[in-house]
Formats: structure tokens, C-alpha cells, sequence
């Protein structure tokens, strides 16, 4: 794993690299805890989804299954995991398995079973509430089955939730517009994650690139910025005529 403001991903000891945010998490993301995301805006769900299936992949080894459960209501408003995209997002669907449960008290059940498991790299639970059933007693046993299994543990609310908590670590989720490629297409993810809850140190708000081919995430490259206008505004109505 390497620490600091490295761009690499994999798993060395106990972390994952996030690359930028490496630094303030005091070498990466933490394996044995457990972590919460929440979109922004409800529209960026989807966006936090990826995001936590990203981060699911870090892991250079590539051992274990990645459990996914889902609450029925959540995936009713946000949408289902779709296998054929996952394998395109760089997520490797041979290792994925998707738990769909009916209530938020059965997912959080099904998550804390999945994280005591023995072979389960990692358990991204779904909820569509902020969070009344994923109390402060709740995330303390997903806490504690995470430090029993040592996968990772991310716990997705599609709304933030403002109750205390025993995640070590909280990030807010968008979606930003990817660098486009040669052909006007679309080439990486973006996200911009917003860190607001650290036991670790300091938060902060990055941009990150996912790399899908190397899965790793990449600082955001920086966007040209427009050339000045010759004219000034007074000018214009002149220059326009020629």
C-alpha cells in the first residue's frame, strides 16, 4: 500500500489506496471497518453505487467474492446491479455475488453475516432509508463484523444520514463528467467524494478518475480553461460586424 498522495491501487497490510485521499486516511482506505457512502442528491446514486463497486476491486489480489445486498426498495428507486456493466466498469462479475433482501433490518442482517464470512473480500449493503435501521447499535455490529472478517465493509444509504454512527469513516458521492477519448465518446468515471467523517485525520473533497482497465483511481486531470476574449464586451457589437 502506498501512503501519501500516490495514484496506485491494491492492498498492502491493512488499507486499500484511494490514491489523493491516501494521504488523510493515513495510507488508504481501511480494511476490518466499516465505511459509509451516501449520493449528494438522490439522483447521484447510481454514481455512489459505482463508486463502492470500484473500491470493491482494489484489492490486487483479487481473492474472495464481492457480496452486494440490496434492499427490494432500493432497487426499486435506484436500479439493480447490472452484471454485463459491472464487467465493464472493471468489476469481475465471476466474483460477484447480489443478496436482495425485503426490509432494511433483513439487508443489514444478510451484511453482517456476509462480512463474518470466511472468503468474502467484500460487502457493499444498499439502503434505501438514511438510515433509522442503521442505528448507532447496528453499524457497531457491522463494525464488529468487519473487524471479524477484515473485508471490506461499505454501507450505501441513497440519503446521508445526520444520526451518529460507528462507521469510521463517512463520504458524500456525485458524479462529475469523465475525460472523453479520441472519438468524442466517453473514456473514464469521475466522481467527486467528499470526505466528512475521519477518524484518521482531516477530511477534504477530491475528483477521481476510475481507471477500469488498471482498476485504480487516478487524480482528476485538469480541465483547460477557455481563452480570453479578444474583444471586450463594449467591442463586441463591432467585432461582430467585422
Amino acid at each position: 500500500m502506498r501512503s501519501g498522495g500516490g495514484s496506485g491501487g491494491g492492498r498492502v497490510g491493512s488499507n486499500l489506496s484511494l490514491g489523493p485521499p491516501d494521504t488523510v486516511l493515513q495510507g488508504g482506505l481501511a480494511l476490518g471497518e466499516l465505511h459509509e457512502l451516501a449520493p449528494v442528491f438522490f439522483l447521484h446514486t447510481g454514481a455512489a453505487l459505482g463508486f463502492a463497486l470500484a473500491v470493491s476491486t482494489l484489492d490486487r489480489a483479487g481473492r474472495g467474492v464481492v457480496v452486494v445486498v440490496q434492499q427490494d426498495f432500493a432497487a426499486l428507486e435506484a436500479g439493480h446491479v447490472y452484471g454485463v456493466g459491472c464487467d465493464l466498469f472493471g468489476v469481475d462479475t465471476a466474483r460477484l455475488f447480489v443478496v436482495r433482501a425485503m426490509t432494511p433490518r433483513d439487508a443489514l442482517w444478510a451484511m453482517e453475516e456476509a462480512l463474518k464470512t470466511r472468503g468474502v473480500a467484500a460487502v457493499i449493503g444498499e439502503l434505501a432509508e438514511e438510515g433509522r435501521s442503521a442505528d448507532l447499535t447496528t453499524t457497531r455490529r457491522l463494525s464488529l463484523a468487519a473487524q471479524k472478517g477484515g473485508g471490506l465493509a461499505l454501507l450505501l444509504r441513497q440519503r446521508p444520514a445526520v444520526q451518529p454512527s460507528a462507521a469510521a469513516t463517512r463520504w458524500s458521492v456525485a458524479a462529475v463528467a469523465g475525460a472523453a477519448d479520441g472519438f468524442g465518446g466517453l473514456e473514464r468515471s469521475a466522481f467527486r467524494v467528499s470526505l466528512t467523517k475521519n477518524r484518521r485525520g482531516p477530511c477534504g473533497s477530491w475528483v477521481l478518475q476510475w481507471d477500469h482497465h488498471d482498476r485504480r483511481f487516478l487524480p482528476a486531470l485538469s480541465v483547460a480553461v477557455a481563452a480570453p476574449a479578444r474583444h471586450r464586451p463594449a467591442e463586441a457589437a463591432i467585432a461582430a460586424t467585422g
